[in-house]
């Protein structure tokens, strides 16, 4: 055999592992480790969902057109997502964490469904149990008196808003009753998806309308909600005082349909 193809493939070889090391010196010579992926980096996919720019793509919904929403610049964690269930409540129930901004929909085996949402802003918050009794899609939005005494602009609405991409309530809305009277605080869609994480509402817990209108297909009958201050054995039992903020809606409508 002749010593040039052996020559030839030690010296590639030494060439090779020089390479390799002078490129691993260049890489740890510029990489730290907080540095932040790119603001336009694809968030990650859920198998159980497919990817994210799927799950939020814009979309013709019941007639209506809802625009995708801007994944790369909403904070992974809020997107929907399946996760091992933090509440240790049965399949079925809601559970807000309001510390977190996450709200919660148990599952069997362990599991729960997670999403990101928004809670009411200072001194607007609320914490307590509720059953959601009814539910509506594309909902007529009806300002209460005591948010159009806030806020006089809101007047021309007091017969209601019609429904539609740009309505304060969404896509979907989820009525939520206690000791079968309704509380006036919803589960509902929000064209501002960028107050997704933020305490920007005004009591009520508000979903990315892709994300409500998920939760709304799950929910087919009567749900136990619970809205805690966090997820620790503390935090349950602080949820009884069931603190009292100022509704976002004026009643449930007339064709809305009730759970049983």
């Amino acid at each position: 055999m002749s010593d040039i193809p052996l020559f030839s493939v030690r010296l590639n070889r030494r060439a090779f592992l020089g390479a390799s090391a002078l490129g691993a010196l260049a890489v740890s010579a510029c990489t730290t480790t907080d540095v932040a992926p790119p603001p336009d980096a694809a968030p990650p996919s859920d198998p159980a969902f497919g990817d994210a720019a799927s799950m939020y793509a814009a979309r013709v919904d019941e007639g209506y057109q809802l625009p995708a929403i801007p994944v790369a610049k909403v904070d992974p964690k809020f997107l929907r997502q399946i996760v091992a269930d933090p509440t240790g409540e049965k399949p079925g129930t809601i559970v807000v964490d309001t510390s977190e901004h996450f709200l919660y929909l148990v599952r069997d085996g362990g599991t729960a469904i997670r999403y990101g949402v928004s809670l009411g802003k200072a001194g607007l918050g609320w914490t307590g149990s509720a059953v959601v009794q009814a539910r509506k899609k594309w909902p007529v939005w009806t300002p209460p008196p005591e948010m159009i005494q806030r806020r006089p602009e809101l007047a021309k609405y007091k017969d209601g808003m019609p429904p539609g991409p740009q309505s304060p309530l969404g896509a979907r809305a989820l009525y939520l009753f206690r000791d079968g009277k309704d509380t006036m605080y919803r589960l509902h869609g929000t064209p501002e998806w960028d107050s997704i994480g933020k305490n920007a509402s005004s009591g009520c817990v508000r979903f990315m309308n892709q994300d409500i209108i998920d939760l709304y297909s799950r929910v087919n009958g009567p749900a136990q909600v619970f809205v805690r201050p966090n997820l620790s054995a503390a935090g349950k039992i602080m949820a009884v005082s069931s603190r009292t903020a100022e509704p976002i809606d004026a009643g449930v409508p007339k064709d809305a349909e009730f759970l049983k």
